[in-house]
């Protein structure tokens, strides 16, 4: 099953204990390059702060995973970062927390307990989407085998980019690559080998808070 969850639109998060203030944000990147103009453009707007850590993970198969302390004591910043970045089983994200400290040391477990915190928050007001690999089919029909088709369509939850009427009917939709021969072979049977079938180009596609959305190969 070739799909795998990312940032949409990256957001932010708070968290204050004992007047230090955790601010984190999440970025959407593909690479180490694209993290860190992120991380010097937060670094420029907290100039004051006293810390700046972050993580994070890119690509898949293995994925690329790094992480920073960025002077906190070993283990209490970049790694709690990370591993909340793991569990929400995400990935082309970077997230960067930018730490003002209050005055009162917090602890080994009181930071990694800020950080986590701080970085589940802004993960919360992330839109993360779920990139599916697949491509576009068009179906030609007569208008005997329509509702079948269309049944089949809705079953599966497919997304249908358009639909032309004239005296026949072409349906343009988004069909994931794991779900091709399952599905175009309900599609024959459905219309007793009436419907045409058209293989389009391959693609990701996701469904967004905008509607679907199309990646080209």
């Amino acid at each position: 099953m070739d799909r795998y969850d990312t940032v949409y639109r990256g957001g932010t998060g708070e968290y204050i204990e004992k007047k230090s203030r955790f601010i984190a944000e999440v970025y959407p990147v593909v690479s180490e390059d694209e993290a860190f103009a992120h991380l010097e453009e937060v670094k420029k707007r907290y100039w004051d702060a006293r810390h700046h850590c972050w993580a994070y993970v890119i690509g898949r198969n293995p994925a690329s995973e790094r992480m920073s302390d960025d002077g906190e004591p070993a283990g209490t910043a970049g790694k709690p970062i990370l591993e909340v970045i793991r569990g929400r089983n995400v990935t082309d994200v970077f997230v960067v927390v930018t730490r003002y400290f209050g005055g009162t040391l917090l602890g080994t477990g009181g930071l990694v307990r800020a950080y986590t915190a701080a970085t589940a928050a802004a993960l919360s007001d992330t839109v993360i989407i779920t990139r599916i690999f697949g491509f576009k089919l068009d179906i030609y029909t007569d208008y005997t085998g329509l509702g079948k088709i269309q049944y089949l369509i809705a079953r599966r939850d497919l997304y249908i980019l358009d639909t032309d009427y004239t005296d026949k009917v072409v349906i343009s939709l988004l069909v994931p690559e794991e779900e091709e021969g399952a599905f175009t072979k309900e599609v024959l049977e459905g219309t007793n080998g009436q419907a045409v079938m058209e293989k389009k180009g391959k693609c990701w596609f996701a469904r967004t808070e905008n509607g679907v959305e199309v990646w080209e190969l």
